[in-house]
C-alpha cells in the first residue's frame, strides 16, 4: 500500500522523467500530512468550541505567562493582523482571555489568559499530544527524535519568528 504522494510521484515521473522528484517525495508529504493532520485537530476541537487557530492563540497565551500583544501573537501564529483580531474577539467574549491597555501606552494592549482559559489551554494541549502520538505512532522514538532533528535543519533557516 502506498501513499498519494507515491502516486502523484509516480505520475509525475511518468510525464517527466527528467526531473528530480526527490524534494517533492519530502515536502508533498509533510504539506499532505500537516493539512490531514490540521484536520484531525480541528474535528477533536470542534466539541470544545474552539478552532484550531484560536487553540494556536490559547498556547501561546499559555507559553507566556507575562501575556503577549497582539502583534506577537500574530508573528507566533503565522496569522495576519486582522485573522488575530477577530480570534482575540472571539476567545475574550467566550471568557478565555482578557486584553488589557498597556499603562505606559495606552494605544497597545497586552493578552492575557483567564483562569478559564489556562485550564482549556492546559487540556487542550493534553489531547493534542495524544494525538500527535497517535500521528507518529507507526515511528520509533529514535525514529521520531531523528525526525525532528531533520525538520528542525530545513524549517531553522527559514522560520523568522
Amino acid at each position: 500500500m502506498s501513499d498519494a504522494v507515491s502516486r502523484f510521484l509516480d505520475s509525475w515521473s511518468h510525464l517527466h522523467p527528467d526531473l528530480d522528484l526527490t524534494s517533492m517525495a519530502a515536502m508533498g508529504r509533510i504539506l499532505r500530512l500537516a493539512a490531514l493532520a490540521n484536520n484531525i485537530t480541528e474535528n477533536a476541537l470542534a466539541d470544545a468550541e474552539v478552532t484550531r487557530p484560536e487553540f494556536e492563540v490559547l498556547a501561546a497565551l499559555r507559553r507566556s505567562p507575562q501575556g503577549l500583544r497582539p502583534r506577537q501573537l500574530t508573528r507566533e501564529t503565522i496569522s495576519s493582523g486582522a485573522a488575530t483580531t477577530k480570534r482575540l474577539a472571539r476567545l475574550e467574549a467566550a471568557g478565555l482571555l482578557t486584553r488589557t491597555p498597556l499603562e505606559r501606552d495606552r494605544r497597545e494592549i497586552q493578552v492575557h489568559l483567564t483562569p478559564r482559559g489556562k485550564a482549556l489551554a492546559d487540556t487542550l494541549f493534553t489531547h493534542q499530544l495524544d494525538r500527535e502520538a497517535d500521528l507518529l505512532h507507526p515511528l520509533t522514538a529514535d525514529e521520531r527524535t531523528h525526525l525532528a532533528t531533520l525538520l528542525s535543519r530545513v524549517l531553522t533557516p527559514i522560520d523568522h519568528a
